[in-house]
């Protein structure tokens, strides 16, 4: 009986051991791939130009990278991303712009699609600036990924912004005013505001696309910004309601309301380039 249990174990054994190596030489492993190799359909100086938005502004195209694993080449769909930064950022500061492209080889940007890049990293317009472009490849279970070459453009962007700022289009936004309203403030939900709240309730103008404002604030309550005093219909009002130190906003004659931050004095920062919003506390 013995002898028969030991010939039981030892069989038993062989077979787990068997299954194991089979397991083992059947394993798929990552044998990396081909940095892809980016091209575009020009990379000559660009000045673009608003009035030509909707036109094609470049075209960049780029190869397979080839994932390999040891059953050949990779099956599964590769997502690229096309990345943009400024020249010797090394594609790490704080503005990079990234466009996810899913499988495709090659995408088509408009002259609005390319400026809203610069626009979005906070460049001026009317500038040059030297950018930088390069195409990220990866695989959803890969976490090393493959990045292309760099492409090296000089940019001109022009005036644009993610929400119209104050002012008449069409003139460089140059006379553009704007106000808090709201039970936030002392000068309460009047509109237009009574003195001497139509004066420490205005925002100083930084420049077209950028407004500051340092006002206390009371507990409680909630605001707009208003662009014209005494008119509702062309005001500026928060997406998330409960955002009260960042978020962001648009042109509308809708709710919500920005929060108070609570009692204290702050500075209100309006970023209409971005479509943000910042307070900090003083």
């Amino acid at each position: 009986m013995k002898s028969i249990l030991k010939l039981l174990i030892g069989s038993l054994f062989l077979g787990v051991a068997f299954t194991s190596c089979k397991k083992e030489e059947n394993k798929i492993y990552y044998e990396g791939g081909t940095a892809p190799v980016l091209s575009a359909s020009s990379t000559a100086t660009m000045v673009l130009n608003k009035d030509y938005k909707d036109d094609v502004a470049i075209k960049f195209s780029w190869t397979n990278p080839n994932y390999m694993f040891t059953t050949g080449v990779s099956s599964q769909d590769v997502t690229y991303t096309l990345q943009v930064d400024t020249a010797g950022k090394n594609f790490t500061s704080a503005g990079i712009q990234e466009r996810a492209i899913a499988k495709d080889l090659s995408v088509t940007l408009t002259v609005k699609e390319l400026n809203a890049f610069l626009s979005k990293m906070e460049l001026k317009a009317g500038v040059a600036y030297n950018m930088e472009f390069r195409v990220k490849a990866s695989l959803i279970n890969n976490t090393v990924p493959l990045f292309s070459n760099v492409l090296k453009i000089r940019i001109t962007p022009y005036l644009d912004y993610a929400v119209e700022p104050p002012g008449t289009a069409g003139a460089n936004y140059n006379d553009g005013e704007l106000w808090v309203v709201g039970d936030a403030f002392a000068g309460g939900w009047n509109n237009p505001l009574l003195a001497p709240y139509n004066t420490s309730q205005k925002f100083t103008r930084i420049d077209v696309l950028h407004y500051e404002l340092t006002v206390p604030f009371n507990a409680t309550g909630g605001y707009k910004l208003v662009q014209t005093m005494g008119v509702w219909g062309t005001q500026y009002h928060a997406l998330d309601g409960t955002a009260a130190l960042s978020g962001d906003f648009e042109k509308r004659d809708a709710d919500p309301q920005f929060p108070s931050p609570g009692a204290g004095t702050y500075k209100i920062e309006v970023n209409f380039q971005t479509g943000k919003y910042k307070l900090t506390k003083l």
